[in-house]
């Protein structure tokens, strides 16, 4: 063992010897280096192209309506694989009046139903990750007999003394704690099977609800993740507690203060008064039909290959394989003959008159044509040996690369991370992603033609609140990479168009973050709550979250405690405040002008109540041209798209129902499922959606087996978005991104920004303001000396406001929707803003690529 960390000194890829490939260099083939590989497949995925019927939800709050409405309606069985599943997740909003709808109450009411619960979880490095996935399976399965949870990989520890090099604190690791460890520690750390160091994850994202209805995307069944599209980052409610939206964990701030002791509904040191949470943006499926077969087999196919692993022996009697129609007795994949037969047979039973092409591509169909109804999808993966015991399989890495190359108008890109390389100079990072969209737009260049690539991204892809500190490390080496792939470096996509004569890339190719604000109400009603009850918000405000965390909600007729809850509820409601408890709306189409939101109390305070935080991109998806969409778990960076490292799923959809469009003012023929998808995102970024209360659903937060999505096409929004390479379609959206950035830069001076070119420049515009998260283990602290005259962390900069709240209103109310461009030359004059002196170890620095 101790070879291959001499040999990781060298480079990861001597670990796993030639399987750590670019996987996507143009005309590589690499069917030799996977012997075992499902070469007929296109792609090489495990899985045949099929076909179905699909639904897209923008944002978590529709996504787990629908996934609540599934499972509510189960009957047999029901899978989920999940990197982080929380058993207290309030599926719909409010909590206070949908505890049926928390994730462990639905799995319990299933399983008394005798519906088979199947869940498969990542099994974290506690020293690394707060997951806490032990806690998620001993609160389910103590549930119900039916409920089965597995975890996975076991980490084998050394038995290296950790506490000799990190001292007693391991358990709460920071990234630089890992980045200046030796080999040996992280050895230890992560441990090993076989020759692989298990410093990789399961990141999978799946659902299957009585093999017929399958659900996959970006959005793990844990806390943080539901959100509406209009993205409030404030939730005080001092009139009325029973109005909170996210109770307990569930208002989180990982900017300020990490997830911490999951397994305590209410352990949150955020106080609400005075810091936001951060707004998650994300993109999930349902899909119904033959492709929910190669849905399951992929859960099937990981079930066993856990239960064969560990489990079987380990709990012998406890748990058992999984008999599949699609699988064989051993649990391995069945012929690919035998699942076109069953895809055949699904599509007759739909009375479908012509077999589907299973999405080739046209040229290469067999005969017959697609149905009118069905799109054609094929689910792709990344996994191995270590992940699913089999040879490695990027199929998930070919389809982009398929997809950019084949690209004739655009290609809009919506990541947490975008880590790729456009030459074998940018080692260590891998994947050739970059030099695919490189060559597409200097072909497109070439030939005179119109091409569009739009990457969305978030400002900060990890969660430091001070990017300056020591424990924003992990954070900073991301960035950089980050960067290296954009822009600087030498190599970067930006820098090798230029080389290669493409003098304005920005004509082809932009990159964007996503922010948002908002205004906690502290208005002058909470303080004439707070007096009549003799009890302060927050205190009643945690034993209301400790109500809804522990599942004794009051119900019924009103409680007549005398806990902080009750007290201040009924002293509350006594309390006349039309005070807004978000303005969200405000940024949103058709929203109130902000200048007339009402506000009571103090204006000078109302300046410090408005919040902004970075509204956090944890999509996984790819559009191309309005007709290909590829959607799933997958981030774009070398640990998702390689096979080797996180295992991952996703789909790509094609075909289907067609809609008349435009593009570049052409008359254009678009697959109706992309255009949509695409057309409302861009309107929930640009403002030109209404605002979406949590609590009045529509037909879009139902699965697809009731309905298909519901758009309003021909309206005016829809109008200003239908065709994207249109020069008043570009014209709006860089100058709301424009627009927007300025607005944000001057109220609330976030980082990263383009005015911070170094550590000094850091300095003068932002850490001078504000009391800044210091990115220690026990959270905020700040010395009293520093922080004499500074705000809050997110708040507003006074200075720059002479002229008071009504100021500040009017500026904030310039903003639309929630895009800003994202700052390329954020600390370009700094030469290595990860390290600043410090080296990072090789195995952490293959972590973050």
């Amino acid at each position: 063992m101790d070879s291959i960390f001499k040999k990781a000194r060298q480079g990861i890829e001597s670990v796993f010897g030639d399987e750590k490939h670019s996987h996507s260099h143009i005309g590589h083939v690499c069917d030799h280096l996977h012997p075992d590989g499902h070469t007929s497949n296109r792609f090489n995925s495990f899985a045949a192209p099929s076909s179905g019927e699909v639904k897209w939800y923008v944002d978590g709050c529709t996504y787990f309506w629908a996934v609540a409405e599934a499972l509510e309606r189960a009957r047999e069985s029901i899978y989920i694989l999940d990197w982080w599943l929380s058993p207290e997740l309030y599926l719909r909003r409010p909590p206070s009046l949908n505890e049926r709808y928390r994730l462990d109450n639905m799995l319990k009411a299933a399983a008394e139903r005798g519906v088979k619960v199947n869940i498969i979880v990542y099994k974290e490095v506690r020293a690394a990750l707060t997951l806490d996935s032990a806690h998620t399976r001993t609160a389910l399965e103590a549930l119900h007999p039916n409920i089965r949870v597995f975890r996975h990989p076991d980490h084998l520890p050394t038995g290296y003394d950790l506490t000799s090099e990190l001292g007693t604190t391991f358990n709460h690791l920071t990234n630089f704690d890992l980045a200046r460890a030796s080999g040996n520690a992280i050895k230890a750390l992560y441990g090993t099977t076989g020759d692989i160091v298990l410093f990789w994850a399961h990141h999978e994202k799946l659902i299957v609800v009585d093999n017929k209805l399958g659900f996959v995307g970006g959005l793990d069944l844990c806390f943080g993740r539901w959100d509406t599209s209009s993205h409030p980052i404030a939730d005080a409610h001092p009139t009325n507690l029973d109005n909170i939206i996210f109770p307990g964990q569930d208002y989180n701030n990982a900017r300020i203060f990490d997830f911490n002791n999951v397994s305590n509904w209410n352990q949150n040191k955020l106080d609400r008064t005075k810091s936001s949470r951060m707004g998650w943006s994300d993109v999930a499926l349902s899909l119904q039909g033959p492709i929910v077969s190669s849905l399951i087999d992929h859960f099937v196919d990981r079930w066993n290959f856990i239960f064969q692993e560990k489990y079987k022996n380990k709990n012998p009697g406890k748990y058992q394989a999984i008999q599949s129609h699609h699988m064989s007795t051993d649990g391995s994949l069945g012929s690919k003959a035998d699942e076109y037969l069953d895809h055949v047979s699904h599509s007759l039973s739909r009375g479908m008159s012509k077999l589907m092409s299973f999405g080739q591509d046209e040229e290469d169909a067999p005969g017959g044509e697609a149905s009118s109804e069905y799109s054609r999808i094929q689910v792709i993966r990344s996994c191995t040996q270590w992940s699913a015991g089999h040879s490695t399989e990027h199929s998930i890495a070919n389809a982009y690369i398929h997809t950019i190359e084949n690209a004739r108008h655009f290609i809009y890109i919506e990541n947490q991370f975008f880590i790729t390389a456009t030459s074998s100079s940018q080692h260590p990072v891998t994947n050739k992603i970059g030099c695919v969209i490189v060559d597409r737009i200097l072909r497109a260049h070439e030939e005179g033609e119109p091409f569009k690539v739009w990457v969305v991204m978030p400002a900060v892809p990890a969660f430091a609140g001070d990017l300056e500190s020591e424990g924003a490390l992990g954070t900073r080496a991301i960035m950089e990479f980050q960067y290296n792939s954009i822009s600087r470096g030498g190599h970067s996509i930006i820098e090798t168009l230029q080389k290669r004569g493409v003098s304005n890339p920005g004509q082809y190719i932009g990159f964007y973050n996503l922010r948002s604000y908002d205004r906690i109400n502290t208005g002058s009603g909470m303080a004439r709550a707070e007096q009549r009850a003799g009890v302060s918000y927050e205190r009643a405000r945690k034993e209301h979250d400790d109500y809804v965390g522990a599942g004794r909600y009051p119900r019924g007729e009103e409680s007549r405690g005398t806990g902080a809850y009750e007290t201040y509820q009924r002293q509350a409601r006594e309390v006349k405040d039309d005070t807004w408890d978000s303005v969200s709306s405000c940024y949103m189409n058709n929203g109130e002008s902000l200048v007339n939101v009402p506000w009571h109390g103090d204006p000078e305070e109302e300046i410090n109540a408005f919040v902004s935080e970075e509204l956090y991109v944890h999509s996984k998806l790819l559009i191309a041209d309005d007709r290909v969409v590829i959607c799933g778990s997958a981030n774009l960076n070398d640990r998702s798209q390689l096979g080797t490292n996180d295992s991952e799923i996703a789909v790509i959809i094609e075909g289907g129902p067609t809609v008349e469009s435009f593009m570049n003012g052409e008359p254009y023929e678009v697959s109706r499922f992309a255009t949509s998808l695409r057309r409302q995102i861009f309107r929930k970024h640009l403002g030109l959606l209404p605002h979406q209360p949590c609590d009045e659903p529509d037909t879009n937060w139902l699965p697809i087996n009731h309905s298909p999505n519901e758009y309003d096409w021909g309206s005016p929004a829809d109008g200003l978005v239908r065709d994207p390479l249109h020069p008043n379609f570009n014209n709006l959206w860089r100058g709301t991104a424009r627009a927007n950035t300025e607005i944000f830069s001057r109220a609330f001076h976030p980082v990263p920004n383009d005015h911070v070119r170094t550590w000094q420049d850091y300095k003068n515009f932002f850490s001078k303001y504000f009391i800044i998260p210091s990115g220690e283990k026990e959270g905020c602290k700040g010395n009293a000396t520093d922080n004499s005259g500074k705000v809050e962390y997110g708040h507003i900069v006074r200075e720059e406001f002479p002229g008071g709240v009504q100021e500040v209103k009017e500026w904030l109310g310039g903003i639309r929707g929630t895009l800003v461009d994202m700052p390329l030359d954020f600390l370009v004059d700094v030469d290595d803003i990860a390290k600043e002196g410090l080296a990072l170890n090789s195995f952490v620095d293959e972590l973050y690529t």
